[in-house]
């Protein structure tokens, strides 16, 4: 129990604290465990007598620093200006390297060096694409092919012409097969993205047909009644004013007999809009129901919230909607009702306050600003 601060602090330091950087060393890490298994496997070799034990250690001293190397730059941040911090495709071509020169260096036991081939290449299914992958190809092909031609060059006793071509043709099968694999897993990779992105366009379809009102595009009820809860525990930590208006459409019904419901809808989002112009981007308005709206106010001293909702008003009796194939735009007024809400009552509680104060504003004549008592 003791150790474990000691290890997680070095495991800190080694791999950072910053949950991506960790990702990019930890998977270095594995593909540096893997290429330390090959450098033993080549250094086994070489201590069997069946390669030049000189040629092994370069060979062992320039891939250690290819590692550090890789580690270095991903652990100070370095690589970060690159598309790939991880710099997959640079250690995969730094790895096939390696490889080629191990298959020239490691005399009869060159063998070894295709399942080292096939384990570099499994690293790119998931880290490049398509077009990387086939370059790796290409990259790789050439690598061997030079391997190839050395090997030949050094004409190297036991080692037959046949087993020469067979070594190249197993290294064309692990290359295509390597890049076919990579190749299937990018489209199936591509496949799910495209899936995952349409199955996000569609929930948020849903989230906003959900909280919003189809017409004007507003809050409509049920997501109102959840900000208003919301805004009134944060006006209840911060002391902060809350009110809240209701706001109805003077003899909208005449609207829809005399110029039909689709005059009618027009009428609706020119009203929604226009309300929305004149007030603050963190007031909320809400479509309440037909032609009721609700206007959330937050952090707003009851002087201007009045002042507000007078402007407002003129603001909606100017409005004029263009009705195609109509006599001519219409206008239309807004009654308006408007409570606070106090810490010691229920939302409810003040929607009736609105409510009622929107009742007194229709029966003194309409196209009025009525606020409750408690604001008088």
């Amino acid at each position: 129990m003791q150790l474990r601060p000691y290890f997680r602090r070095w495991a800190d330091w080694m791999l950072t604290t910053d949950k991506r950087q960790r990702i990019r060393l930890a998977m270095s890490g594995l593909a540096a465990l893997l290429m330390v298994c090959c450098l033993v496997v080549m250094n086994s070799v070489a201590a069997a007598g069946l390669a030049s034990t000189a040629e092994v250690r370069v060979w062992t001293a320039c891939s250690v620093l290819g590692l550090i190397a890789v580690y270095a730059a991903i652990r100070s941040g370095w690589s970060r200006r690159f598309k790939d911090p991880a710099l997959t495709l640079a250690q995969i071509l730094y790895a096939i390297t390696c490889c080629a020169v191990a298959f020239v260096i490691a005399g009869p036991a060159r063998g070894v060096t295709l399942p080292i081939l096939a384990i570099i290449l499994m690293f790119g299914i998931f880290g490049l694409t398509t077009r990387q992958m086939l370059g790796v190809l290409v990259y790789s092909l050439v690598a061997f092919g030079v391997a190839s031609g050395v090997v030949a060059a050094r004409d190297e006793p036991d080692y037959p012409t046949v087993v020469a071509a067979a070594y190249v043709g197993m290294v064309v099968v692990v290359l295509l097969s390597s890049t076919f694999l990579t190749t299937r897993v990018q489209s199936t990779r591509e496949h799910l993205r495209r899936q995952k992105a349409e199955l996000a366009r569609a929930l948020e379809q849903i989230r906003q047909l959900a909280t919003h009102d189809d017409l004007t595009g507003l809050l409509n009820r049920r997501a109102m009644l959840d900000r208003m809860q919301l805004e009134q525990r944060r006006s209840l930590r911060s002391g902060s004013p809350l009110l809240i208006a209701q706001l109805d459409i003077d003899h909208f019904k005449v609207v829809n007999d005399t110029h039909g419901h689709a005059a009618g809808d027009l009428v609706l989002q020119s009203f929604a809009d226009t309300v929305r112009r004149n007030v603050r981007d963190t007031d909320v308005l809400a479509r309440w129901g037909g032609e009721e709206f609700v206007l959330l106010l937050c952090d707003t001293p009851a002087a201007d919230a009045v002042a507000l909702m007078e402007r407002l008003r003129q603001a909606v009796q100017a409005m004029q909607v263009p009705v195609p194939q109509g006599d001519g735009p219409i206008t239309v007024t807004v009654s308006i009702g408007l409570a606070r809400h106090t810490p010691a009552d229920p939302l409810a509680g003040t929607l009736e306050r609105a409510d009622r104060a929107l009742y007194d504003a229709k029966a003194g004549g309409r196209n009025r600003v009525v606020p409750a008592p408690c604001l008088r």
